[in-house]
């Protein structure tokens, strides 16, 4: 257990980003003194559109030096679409740091709510998606992109799959379903691509070898999706290339109950980036009207990794707590209007602070 203050990054983001990261924050903390842990130090860095006015970059070197001595932060949603150009056609916030720092591992769960307006009331899962390589071309390449048009009329996109890459996500997909129900299905489409998505399955299931205690089943993506739809309370981990675990996270989101809900953790073997897995939503934005939910549970699960990586039990309380400070609020009726409440984003946040504070 380090004895030093954890320092830990703040990007607000565009769009609601502004008002659900400072949510997360204020429930972290409150976490943090409910579990007499160390409060952590916070650093505000520019990122966004605010960011390209300021620095001319949504994604300032002075942002990625800070980040790089850092223990983790949390990234609020961006707006690219919107960026003017250049800076539109490159590649975005999120995707540029999980690149620079080799965020490998982007960890989805989908819990549905006691009281909330889940579509599948028994999900209970996480999708583990692989986050540098597969089909997404902005992060398969060294320099530039694996997609590309050589006419006006053709347009060309390579998918990227490698062995090392695809142990180390399996492997974090097995150590965590070590930590769940030993349950771990694999998604692919071996039976089409035979070689790439082929060889994400081949070594998944050569891995699996090592977790005999770990029963293992795998899906082509298609079925999966209607296996979610029926059974999604059978389902525990489940490991997919980058494109397919993207998809599938947005289902699993609204079969838990809304993507509002839906928290991210991306994460390398010394560093994690706590994102929301929904967009920055500019049409409800400075309104009041945000879910904090999905950036509040995604720091929530930083402060686990931190405290499982330092061994600190302290902040694997914190997390604890800023769960069951979430669901209680929303097991008592107090929610957005996304969930089907009258709150909004700085009331519910009040009602989780309250909970967690023990009020």
């Amino acid at each position: 257990m380090r004895n030093t203050p954890h320092r830990l990054g703040v990007l607000l983001g565009d769009g609601i980003g502004p008002e659900i990261v400072p949510a997360a924050v204020r429930v972290v903390d409150a976490a943090l003194a409910a579990a007499g842990a160390a409060p952590v130090e916070w650093q505000e860095l520019p990122v966004g559109a605010a960011a390209i006015e300021t620095h001319g970059s949504a994604i300032p070197d002075v942002t990625l030096e800070a980040l790089a001595g850092l223990d983790g932060w949390l990234l609020g949603p961006h707006d690219s679409v919107a960026y003017p150009e250049p800076h539109r056609s490159q590649l975005n916030p999120s995707g540029t740091l999980r690149k620079h720092f080799d965020l490998y591992a982007n960890t989805r769960p989908a819990r549905a709510f006691e009281g909330g307006r889940a579509i599948a009331p028994g999900t209970d899962l996480v999708i583990v998606r692989e986050n540098t390589e597969g089909f997404y071309a902005d992060r398969n390449t060294h320099a530039g992109t694996g997609e590309y048009m050589p006419t006006p009329d053709v347009a060309i996109a390579m998918g990227v799959f490698t062995r090392p890459r695809i142990e180390r996500i399996a492997r974090a997909a097995f150590e965590l379903a070590r930590r769940r129900r030993n349950r771990l299905t694999v998604v692919h489409k071996a039976n089409v691509l035979q070689l790439s998505s082929g060889l994400f399955k081949r070594v998944c299931l050569e891995v699996a070898e090592q977790y005999p205690d770990v029963a293992v089943d795998d899906f082509h993506i298609d079925a999966m999706t209607v296996h979610l739809l029926r059974r999604a309370a059978d389902f525990d981990v489940v490991v997919a290339e980058n494109m397919f675990g993207d998809i599938l996270s947005d289902l699993t989101g609204e079969l838990a109950g809304s993507l509002g809900i839906a928290p991210s953790l991306n994460a390398s073997g010394d560093r994690a980036m706590a994102q929301a897995a929904h967009g920055s939503a500019p049409d409800i934005a400075g309104k009041g009207l945000a879910n904090p939910i999905a950036m509040v549970l995604s720091a929530g699960m930083l402060l686990d990794w931190l405290g499982t990586r330092h061994g600190d039990a302290r902040l694997r309380d914190a997390a604890v707590r800023v769960d069951d400070g979430v669901r209680a609020a929303v097991r008592d009726g107090v929610s957005t209007g996304d969930l089907g409440g009258s709150a909004s984003t700085g009331e519910f946040t009040d009602a989780v602070v309250a909970r967690i504070a023990g009020a």
